[in-house]
């Protein structure tokens, strides 16, 4: 009895070791999920990872995002981009619209697959795909809106192709449901430039639900070949035809772009690294259909950074610049709120003058956040846009010297600062600073050039006069609104 009682106590001895063993080298991965962790299955990409998806993946350096989930396994090979989910319009549950970069696609052209609930199975399956004409990953969105105004939401995807063109594709449930075709292709745009769609007010019976609205058109502008001006485009409008049930061409117009020094004009639109970049890299401040200049709504372009900064509201926000795109009349950019990362922000840039750029900013519409500013339209470059009969009450930009507790503080008009201590010259701290308003407080932000992570290396003071000088106290900038950090206040006295 006693040797049964000791073989038993030796037996789990050996059995716990080994479990031990099979635990801590891992095998236990190989066993239950070496199907998942295979490179040839089907991967879902981070968003650091989107702009490099014109180059071969690599094993082993693929990243899963809890964001990019699908409702079901993709195929073997099949790199998901981008996940669109909504609520199902014949009230089960959700569908699920995945954009992926099938295993054996040539041109790397975006597909969207159509997940949905199988209420006969209880499960969600795939019933079907379609291409796109968008080629590159890190350009991608997706969005559902009411195009025709019969509540038939449309599935809109927005990209780039292989050409550095804007395409979009639009895609509309069959209204008489297909076996195998639930949704059909109603649009597809591809041009040099821009393509925007032209939203209209509708009446508050459609609101309501008691009848439909009026359609939407799309405009497309491109490159005008007749002009020898760069910047003349030619505008092109679709309209839905009910009959035919696509958006057909519905007229053709020239608009003509601003008369600029040509040779210059090129170099600036050549799509070589960089310059485009460093053009914009610069305060801009909003300007109205009017004409006017709007200081209390601005954009600030770092490209040293990688930072872009969007000011309206009173309220401040910072994006990682996280890749860039050439277009024929300027830059498209993706970027991404340094505070919810889950937030995207897209901006077209295209330029119209040499002092003037124009937007088109596009947000992720997955999150929804309430916000009043419409960053769309025309912003001119700070220099440019301060004129002395419509000078704001801050300038951005001064050209002054004071003495400090840190150390003798010069301001550049170039919007870049200096503090010296005790004027040696190899203990200088160099960065950018600008003035603005927010609240009916000036403030002052200054951004230290070296160390610290971008986004948060940046500091920002109340300014009050003193009398004789200016007295700097350290806010918080937000979304409610000027904060007070009650730390002691920095005196700066003018240099004589």
């Amino acid at each position: 009895m006693a040797k049964n009682s000791l073989g038993f106590f030796i037996g789990v001895i050996i059995v716990s070791v080994l479990l031990i063993i099979f635990l801590a080298t891992g095998l236990w991965k190989q066993i239950f999920y070496s199907k998942a962790d295979d490179p040839s299955g089907p991967v879902i990409i981070t968003l650091g990872e989107l702009a490099n998806l014109n180059m071969p993946n690599q094993p082993g350096q693929i990243l899963r995002d809890e964001n990019l989930s699908t409702k079901i396994p993709m195929q073997d090979g099949e790199t998901v981009v981008a996940v669109f989910n909504r609520d199902s319009e014949e009230g089960v549950p959700e569908e699920q619209f995945v954009a992926f970069i099938p295993a054996s696609s040539s041109d790397r052209r975006i597909n969207i697959a159509y997940l949905s609930y199988d209420m006969a199975d209880r499960q969600y399956k795939r019933q079907w795909n379609e291409a796109t004409a968008a080629a590159r990953a890190e350009t991608i969105t997706m969005f559902s809106q009411d195009l025709i105004g019969d509540r038939n939401n449309c599935i809109v995807v927005t990209g780039m192709n292989a050409r550095n063109e804007h395409t979009m594709t639009i895609l509309r449930r069959h209204i008489y449901q297909a076996a195998n075709e639930p949704f059909e292709k109603i649009a597809e745009i591809q041009i040099d430039g821009s393509i925007i769609i032209q939203e209209v007010a509708r009446s508050v019976a459609y609101q309501q639900g008691i009848t439909t609205g009026a359609s939407f058109n799309i405009a497309a502008y491109g490159q005008d070949n007749l002009s020898n001006n760069l910047l003349d485009q030619i505008e092109t409008i679709y309209s839905f035809n009910t009959d035919s049930g696509v958006y057909e061409q519905l007229r053709v117009s020239r608009i003509p772009g601003s008369q600029i020094e040509q040779r210059r004009l090129r170099e600036l639109l050549s799509g070589a690294p960089g310059v485009f970049e460093n053009f914009i890299n610069d305060l801009w401040y909003y300007v109205s259909p009017q004409g006017t200049v709007d200081s209390r709504q601005y954009l600030s372009f770092d490209p040293g950074n990688r930072e872009i900064i969007f000011f309206g509201d009173g309220a401040q926000q910072i994006f990682r610049w996280q890749s860039s795109t050439p277009t024929r009349y300027g830059l498209y950019i993706r970027s991404q709120n340094i505070s919810i990362t889950t937030l995207l922000r897209f901006v077209d840039i295209e330029l119209e003058s040499l002092d003037s750029i124009k937007l088109r900013v596009v947000e992720d519409v997955r999150l929804r956040i309430i916000a009043n500013t419409s960053w769309d339209g025309s912003y001119r470059r700070a220099r440019a846009a301060v004129q002395p009969d419509t000078e704001p009450s801050v300038r951005p930009r001064v050209n002054a010297q004071y003495d400090s507790t840190w150390g003798r503080i010069q301001f550049l008009a170039s919007g870049e600062y200096t503090i010296t201590s005790g004027n040696i010259a190899n203990t200088a701290r160099k960065g950018h600073y600008v003035f603005f308003k927010a609240d009916n407080h000036e403030l002052l932000e200054m951004r230290p050039e070296e160390g610290g992570v971008p986004g948060e290396n940046r500091m920002v003071y109340r300014v009050d006069s003193t009398g004789t000088g200016l007295s700097l106290a350290r806010v918080r900038l937000g979304t409610n609104g000027v904060q007070d950090l009650f730390e002691p206040p920095v005196i700066l006295t003018p240099v004589e």
